[in-house]
């Protein structure tokens, strides 16, 4: 059963239920998630081999979504708590300068009301200047890791600059001096990039109705969240994440606040197999196959449908 993605009233944008989520990733010649302990390379199993994509990643690009749309939007309520350049305990003393906070229950509420994070994933505010704490908030928005169908082969690609970085390289190498040895210059330099050249990968969220009445959520925080999900890669664009789409976005809705299924088996439901022996290279090598009738007291919403050929 779908609903209307539209308006406020839709189910998937209803606060005082029960939400889960599946959503899919594509990479194609991209990074989908870099390992800094592993020198860049994309995160793997190293026992399956599948490719794994972080929750932190994930609502990396949400917050930056989120904070993209609200430059141009100015939504009050949408700034974001976890920013780039930003230090952490600045952000959650803002209340005790900005709210008028007088410890810390009403700064915890004012961080909940005037940045989506917090309100949505939740912050540890328990640093920085004695009296100046925001308490910690159990967001209702949790997300799991991504992982691949299949395992993937992370490639590391050498590539070449026509310039080095340094001038004194420059001048070494057009004018070399023959009393120095050691330093000939150069004329190019050399990088690399590391990739997958193809993963889909697979991951499930949650939205617990009960945190989100004590931070706050409204049906357009929700709206906010879903939006942000299908745009997230939209403007997220490098060099390494060039071929990186989001290729669904299911929420199964329970008709209370406490859920009417398991969630697991509502994740379960979203099955993905692929088409032949061969390794996948696309999205169309992959048969995806939705419930068409949920568990009784839920509702499927399809935020973001793809057509597979018969």
């Amino acid at each position: 059963m779908t609903t209307d993605t539209t308006s406020l009233d839709a189910v998937h944008l209803d606060p005082t239920r029960k939400h889960d989520f599946v959503f899919l990733i594509e990479a194609v010649d991209s990074n989908p998630n870099g390992d800094p302990d592993n020198g860049g390379i994309p995160r793997t199993d190293p026992i399956t081999g599948q490719g794994l994509i972080t929750d932190v990643a994930v609502k990396r690009k949400l917050r930056d979504t989120v904070a993209m749309l609200n430059e141009f939007e100015e939504t009050p309520g949408n700034d974001i708590y976890v920013e780039a350049g930003v230090a952490l305990n600045a952000q959650h003393e803002r209340a005790y300068a900005e709210g008028a906070a007088d410890g810390p229950r009403s700064a915890q509420a004012w961080m909940c009301r005037n940045f989506f994070d917090v309100r949505m994933f939740g912050a540890v505010m328990t640093t920085g200047k004695k009296g100046k704490w925001a308490g910690r908030v159990q967001g209702p928005v949790q997300i799991g890791f991504a992982r691949s169908i299949d395992p993937v082969t992370p490639f590391d690609i050498g590539i070449t600059r026509v310039t080095p970085t340094r001038q004194e390289d420059v001048d070494a190498w057009n004018k070399p001096d023959p009393d120095d040895k050691k330093n000939k210059g150069k004329e190019t330099e050399m990088g690399s990039k590391h990739v997958v050249p193809y993963g889909l990968y697979k991951g499930v969220g949650h939205f617990s109705a009960p945190l989100a009445k004590k931070t706050g959520v409204s049906a357009q925080d929700l709206a906010t969240l879903w939006r942000a999900f299908t745009l997230m890669f939209e403007h997220d664009r490098a060099a390494a994440r060039a071929g990186l789409a989001l290729r669904g976005l299911y929420v199964f809705t329970h008709d209370d606040a406490f859920g009417r299924a398991p969630s697991h088996q509502l994740a379960d439901s979203v099955k993905i197999a692929a088409r032949g022996d061969a390794t996948a290279r696309a999205f169309d090598d992959y048969q995806l196959n939705v419930p068409a009738e949920p568990p009784a007291g839920v509702t499927l919403t399809t935020l973001l449908p793809q057509t597979q050929p018969a």
